[in-house]
């Protein structure tokens, strides 16, 4: 693991943008002789891939966990983040004596293509002119970052993984790499996802996007030229998306009604709800660690995702006759991904006469449970695991 040192909050956008060329972790960086092929027909060369490592690979390199980030994650999963100086962000689940144990696997962990922390994207310096990519960046897809994380793991000299975990977006990475490299994957922790977007889901990321753009000082995706940054429009996305993460019931009991630090109403567009102010500050806090375009990729890149439909529309395809073990999850309030998705994947794996087992748990605490503590989902991970492991025959001691 590389170690970093929280940064001051006045320093924030200036070391996020540092990031997007020259990342506070491991980076693996292929010339033009090694380009990443898209799917929208181009060869990206050179690029490069920053990534986050715990724990040692074993002898026979078979303990290696890869874990696949959300829209708005990066490869910090345990580790403290270079830009907040928060915590990682899933430190519920991965750490010493945790459910992805570092003690005991390779845990592998890396900046999709597109993001802006350290993966080439947007954000990042196009090296045919030395300015920013900006828009000029090609639209990448799922599939696009799961064949980067596999060259990525050929650079590393690992083979086969022993598991491949992931929630939400991270959850569609994880799919897709059971369906792209099934030889590769031997078991996968597929959390509060879908094979593919909902009108819903692509709506909302519409209304994201359009708030992005219709910002002035997004300048047609250019600001970087200007030293600027589209943080109203940015935050507003955020603000949006939140909400869809969280669940009625979660907020209800959060904030209610509360007034926030007051006793009656401004009567004023001021923000006088407990739950206004919340959302506003997860908006402002946003802005200052993730790029606006890299918001507009990675959000383009879920709702084009559809396994189904490279497989001629029938998703049972997509698997037949795989080998790899399936646990999939999800959360009773999550109206992002609900349970009803999930049970279409079960069901699509069953049918492809694969190994999986499924569990709802019951929590209101919305689509975001999977990033929180939920005994009850880090049991059912743990388990799984253990399990997984006994199988292919990986000891506590497999160091």
């Amino acid at each position: 693991m590389v170690n970093v040192k929280p940064l001051k909050s006045d320093t924030a956008s200036t070391e996020r943008a540092h990031e997007a060329d020259h990342p506070s972790s491991l980076v693996a960086q292929f010339g033009a002789d090694k380009p990443l092929r898209l799917d929208c027909g181009i060869d990206l060369a050179p690029f490069q891939i920053a990534y986050q490592a715990y724990g040692q690979l074993n002898a026979d390199r078979s303990n290696t966990i890869l874990i696949c980030h959300a829209l708005t994650g990066d490869q910090h999963v345990a580790n403290v983040h270079p830009v907040t100086g928060k915590p990682g962000w899933w430190e519920t689940l991965v750490g010493s004596g945790k459910p992805i144990d570092t003690d005991r696997y390779f845990v592998v962990c890396a900046n999709v293509v597109g993001g802006c922390m350290g993966s080439t994207g947007p954000s990042s310096t196009n090296p045919a002119t030395g300015k920013l990519w900006g828009l000029d960046f090609p639209v990448i897809t799922i599939p696009d970052m799961v064949r980067a994380q596999a060259m990525l793991l050929d650079h590393l000299g690992i083979e086969k993984l022993f598991a491949v975990v992931g929630g939400s977006m991270g959850g569609m990475q994880a799919l897709q790499w059971t369906t792209a490299y099934p030889e590769r994957v031997f078991s996968a922790l597929a959390v509060a996802c879908s094979t593919r977007h909902s009108a819903q889901n692509i709506a909302f990321h519409e209304l994201g996007r359009q708030a992005v753009m219709a910002d002035p000082d997004w300048r047609g995706g250019r600001y970087f030229e200007d030293d600027a940054h589209p943080r109203r429009g940015l935050g507003v996305a955020r603000m949006a998306a939140h909400i869809t993460y969280l669940s009625d019931a979660a907020l209800h009991r959060k904030f209610g009604r509360r007034l926030q630090d007051r006793e009656v109403p401004t009567f004023s567009f001021d923000a006088d709800f407990e739950v206004e102010s919340y959302l506003r500050h997860q908006g402002s806090s946003f802005v200052e660690r993730f790029d606006a375009n890299s918001y507009l990729y990675l959000t383009r890149a879920m709702d084009y995702f559809d396994i189904a439909a490279d497989h001629d529309g029938v998703l049972a395809e997509a698997w037949r006759g795989t080998r790899t073990r399936f646990c999939v999850v999800s959360f009773t309030s999550d109206w992002l991904f609900p349970t009803s998705e999930s049970r279409a994947v079960v069901h699509a794996l069953n049918a492809g006469s694969a190994r999986v087992s499924f569990a709802e748990i019951e929590t209101d605490r919305g689509h975001d449970a999977f990033l929180l503590d939920v005994p009850e989902f880090i049991e059912i991970s743990r388990a799984f695991l253990e399990s997984a492991a006994s199988a292919h025959g990986l000891t506590s001691a497999s160091r």
